[in-house]
């Protein structure tokens, strides 16, 4: 089994660092002289947020009252922060980060934690793949700090703590001269190991644990030193939760140049992708395409398909004509592709003698027009749970279509409803009888034969008091034409005057 492998990425600087990137975009505000800091609101009035080098160096400290740093450093200048903007950016540079790896994601305000088990060979080596996401990194603006380990906790304490590009395989021996702080304890805790003369993480392992457990057995996990280190060497397991984990099919290119226009790498993915689903007997009903760009940005199309397909040219084809949507910035250098919706798909022995198989010729223009046109230009007849005629269907997304035609051949309803149903004049022998004879447009139509009658009581649930039930009959006139009447109401039924009929349906 792969030993589990972690990385830490800790962006010392991330506020500031993103500030500066964004203003650099705009050309029509310069870069302020002199120290910067950014400031946000505290309980007694703004706060530094973070600051830059120049700052830092004239005294500044962060967390600090803004006032009392404007007394110390005159020539500072404060500019708003935006933590609601970094959490924004810090979460889509996670789903970046996923070009070295499938799960990701964003630990605290200022860093990522990414799952690389078995990733490490894509890039040569775990060395290697920590210098390719510094540089990629520092190309985007941002320095960093980074370390690799077989557990969170050990992961996140070289990160912060340590010195970056450590390569951790035993937590245990490596942790011991890094503070107790690197265990992602609360200031108060901190504090008191640190009355209690344990400074280092070696001192907590080599105290015993019953001393440590009458104090800590009640603290919560950011205050239990013991917890927090069994976390740290793997001896209590802690999962790194993805929001959305990657699919079990995807295929991935890296490129050795950023490139403006995918499509000509697309048709040997999708041929990739098909492989992978054909021998686990899958086959796609979503599939989505990912482009990372260099500048830190990524690029999505979705499509969806009416049955599951694992035809490579078949799924090209809905994505030829939507790859120009993507904005292509400075370059894309990674290309994704996911199934991330399937279906069990078995291989079907076809009639020899059959020339091709037509029975995905529907689907298949369903997902084209789709496609091309959007959701709300195609739609079909999905069944719906209600008995009375008009409410049993209604119209939905034909990727969604669900099977019908069983329930529709047993009640053996007409292909076409009236919507709404035209009121006829019928001449029948008695009340509560069949029709004779009926007239609907001006034309008489003599009546042959007839089945029913089907009798569909009101929804009480649905309908209002005084709803009366219908009798359906099935009616074919002298020329072979074939009608679905309905007689609604009954005589003396109390609900109304004489009972009145309706052309609800033709049958085909």
């Amino acid at each position: 089994m792969t030993a589990r492998r972690i990385v830490s990425i800790w962006f010392p600087r991330f506020p500031m660092e993103r500030w500066m990137r964004l203003r650099k975009r705009r050309r029509d505000a310069p870069l302020p002289d002199g120290p910067l800091a950014l400031i946000t609101d505290g309980p007694k009035g703004p706060i530094i947020h973070d600051l830059d080098e120049a700052a830092r160096e004239a005294g500044i400290r962060k967390g600090a009252r803004a006032v009392d740093m404007r007394a110390l450093c005159p020539a500072v200048h404060f500019e708003q922060a935006d933590p609601a903007g970094d959490k924004a950016a810090l979460e889509k540079l996670a789903l970046w980060a996923r070009r070295w790896c499938p799960w990701s994601i964003a630990e605290g305000g200022s860093g990522l934690l990414l799952d690389t088990t078995g990733a490490d060979h894509l890039w040569g080596s775990e060395a290697a793949m920590l210098a390719d996401m510094e540089a990629r990194f520092g190309a985007l603006g941002y320095g960093c700090r980074i370390a690799i380990a077989p557990t969170i906790g050990a992961a996140h304490a070289f990160s912060h703590y340590g010195e970056s590009h450590t390569l951790c395989t035993d937590p245990a021996a490596d942790l011991s001269p890094l503070p107790v702080a690197s265990l992602r304890l609360e200031p108060d805790t901190i504090l008191l190991l640190h009355r209690l003369g344990l400074r280092r993480v070696g001192d907590l392992i080599t105290v015993p644990r019953l001393h440590l457990t009458r104090r800590f057995s009640r603290s919560e996990l950011v205050a239990n030193p013991l917890l927090r280190l069994d976390q740290a060497l793997g001896r209590t397991d802690e999962p790194l939760t993805a929001p959305d984990e990657a699919p079990p099919f995807h295929v991935q290119k890296t490129l050795a140049e950023p490139i403006v226009d995918p499509a000509n790498h697309l048709p040997d993915l999708f041929r990739q992708l098909c492989a992978f689903l054909l021998e686990a007997g899958h086959g796609a009903r979503r599939i989505r395409l990912t482009v990372y760009r260099t500048d830190g940005e990524i690029g999505r199309i979705e499509a969806a398909t009416a049955a599951p397909t694992r035809d490579p040219d078949h799924m090209a084809s809905l994505f030829r004509e939507r790859v120009e949507q993507l904005d292509p910035g400075f370059g894309f250098d990674v290309v994704l592709l996911e199934a991330t919706a399937t279906h069990p798909m078995h291989i079907v022995q076809s009639d020899l003698t059959a020339p091709s198989d037509d029975s995905l010729d529907l689907p298949r223009l369903i997902d084209r027009l789709t496609n091309r046109f959007g959701n709300a230009a195609i739609y079909c007849p999905l069944p719906y749970a209600s008995h009375v005629p008009e409410r049993a269907r209604h119209n939905g997304s034909p990727l969604a279509k669900e099977a019908m035609a069983a329930e529709d051949k047993a009640k053996e309803r007409p292909l076409r409803l009236l919507d709404p149903a035209e009121e006829v004049h019928v001449l029948y022998a008695v009340p509560e009888g069949p029709p004779a004879q009926f007239v609907w447009r001006r034309r008489p139509h003599r009546i042959a034969r007839y089945q029913g009658p089907e009798r569909i009581a009101p929804e009480w649930w649905r309908d209002r008091a005084g709803t009366r039930l219908r009798d359906y009959y099935r009616v074919e006139d002298a020329t072979g034409r074939r009608f679905w009447l309905y007689r609604e109401g009954l005589h003396g039924d109390g609900r109304g005057g004489e009972p009145r009929w309706f052309l609800h349906g033709l049958f085909a």
